[in-house]
């Protein structure tokens, strides 16, 4: 299974399953003398961590993160920084039901297909919990990124048929961890809970939206043709469990518009040039303009319910399945910290790229 690894400069390659021993991560290629501080690394792993709240899955994890290599009295040696999350509530029991059977819109069967066998417990590999080391390494490029004032926020912006109807320019993002289902609208916090918390009552799950904004980052980023910064923040989020779609600046909207109501007027501001309008969601060819790069990532119904299903075993035989164990009943609350990680991941990725793209920084 040799795709495990992601980025070409700022690079990660996770590992170990859901219910093994450990998860963890190797980030190759952070620069030497970055300060680091671990406990920002675990504030960001408390955010997506489970057993956080009533409206996700009950399973407690710490997901306490150990630094075992490439950080020396709190600072990168610019060697490879291992970090590792150990399993510690892993109930493996839960799973032993399905263990010969195919759970519907799960990688059961495309994973027995592909490779004839599979870790049935908790998903293996394929389970979301991969993702605690995506925050782990995310942590780390979010402290890069400080150094040079790019910010990254991203937050719940729809649950189901719920969704919230504003700019993100008109919210206060102080109040996305004032609620726990991660809203800036406290108001449109309640409805999105109160709807889950109905959900995951009747033993179903919702999917929704989440929205990110990346601030201050400088133009320049991205390269044609095929490393494009909104390509490869595409595969970044598609790649995160459960996510079924990705749009940027206007997305699907804006083929609704003329392209006289589209373009981006170019302005002189001060001493610099920028856009009257910002359709282009901060990146245009490619390459960020400096404007603000919003974009949105939709995310599925949990595909586990605790609800009888028809589905079929290895043998091909019909058989009756319901989902058990501790389950989220809406994945988005705890995916935000996830996104907001692989944004900081692309980001800094792309800035140690663009270091040498032109002579005069080799100079």
């Amino acid at each position: 299974m040799p795709s495990n690894e992601f980025g070409k400069v700022f690079k990660i390659s996770t590992f170990g399953e859901s219910h093994g021993k450990a998860i963890g991560v190797i980030i190759d290629g952070c620069p030497a003398g970055l300060k680091i501080d671990s406990d920002f690394i675990q504030y960001q792993m408390n955010r997506r961590k489970p057993g956080q709240s009533k409206i996700v899955t009950q399973r407690k994890e710490n997901d306490e993160v150990e630094i075992l290599s490439g950080i020396f009295e709190g600072t990168s040696t610019g060697t490879p920084i291992m970090l590792l999350i150990k399993n510690k509530d892993a109930k493996s029991k839960d799973y032993s039901h399905i263990k010969d059977s195919f759970r519907p819109s799960h990688a059961d069967f495309t994973y027995q297909q592909k490779y004839g066998i599979r870790d049935y417990k908790g998903g293996g590999r394929s389970s979301a919990r991969e993702t605690a080391a995506r925050v782990a390494s995310g942590a780390i490029a979010m402290q890069l990124l400080a150094l040079f004032n790019i910010k990254i926020t991203a937050y719940v912006s729809s649950v189901g048929h719920l969704k919230l109807d504003k700019n993100y320019k008109e919210l206060d993002f102080n109040n996305i961890e004032k609620n726990i289902v991660r809203c800036p609208d406290l108001e449109k916090a309640e409805e999105f809970i109160e709807y889950i918390a109905k959900i995951k009552k009747e033993g179903d799950t919702i999917g929704g939206k989440i929205t990110c904004i990346i601030e201050n980052c400088p133009i320049g980023l991205g390269a044609p043709v095929f490393d494009k910064l909104h390509a490869d923040l595409a595969k970044a989020m598609l790649s995160i469990n459960a996510c079924k779609g990705f749009e940027y600046g206007s997305g699907f909207d804006g083929t609704k518009m003329k392209g006289s109501e589209h373009n981006d007027v170019f302005i002189k501001d001060e001493d610099r040039v920028r856009t009257k309008t910002n359709f282009s969601g901060g990146i245009q060819g490619g390459i960020s303009n400096g404007e603000d790069i919003y974009f949105n990532v939709a995310f599925k119904p949990v595909a586990t319910i605790l609800q009888g299903q028809k589905s079929i075993d290895k043998e091909g035989n019909t058989i009756d399945i319901q989902g058990k164990g501790r389950h989220d009943p809406c994945v988005v609350p705890r995916a935000v910290p996830i996104v907001e990680a692989m944004a900081a991941l692309v980001i800094t990725d792309h800035l140690l790229r663009n270091q040498f793209s032109k002579v005069e920084d080799l100079l």
